[in-house]
């Protein structure tokens, strides 16, 4: 990732921020909608789940700095995903609801250059994540 696509999306993701709940209620809706089968993998309170996506994501956006200090956590937790039920094809859905929702709550501040930063970040995260969760799959010889 340029340093660029770091500030178009750290510029943007504290946009996002003072909306983060509506933010996260958006995303769940628009993945429920789009992957229906994902619903059955969320079992508890939809609120503090959405706090917990929007944490990650500051998480996640303030680390793109420094990838190798935010990759062992998207690891792990890629691999404890994979003991919830989440499959390589729930990633596409993920990434498809994360840009819907940045769109919703941008607006007109969601760029075609915002849109790319973002996409260049999931494709890069979630990568990882699926092959972190390929390996936690793989049984140990």
């Amino acid at each position: 990732m340029t340093p660029s696509q770091i500030d178009l999306i750290q510029d943007s993701f504290r946009k996002v921020l003072p909306i983060s709940d509506q933010a996260a209620a958006l995303f769940y809706g628009r993945l429920f909608e789009i992957a229906p089968e994902v619903k059955p993998l969320f079992k508890g309170d939809m609120s503090v789940q959405g706090a917990k996506l929007m944490a990650t994501l500051g998480v996640v956006v303030a680390g793109l700095r420094d990838l190798p200090s935010i990759v062992p956590a998207a690891e792990a937790l890629a691999r404890k995903h994979v003991a919830y039920g989440v499959k390589d094809a729930h990633y596409a859905p993920v990434g498809a609801a994360l840009l819907w929702t940045l769109e919703q709550g941008l607006g007109d501040a969601f760029t075609p250059e915002v849109k790319a930063a973002w996409t260049e970040a999931y494709t890069l995260l979630s990568t990882v994540m699926i092959r972190a969760a390929a390996d936690a799959s793989v049984p140990a010889e």
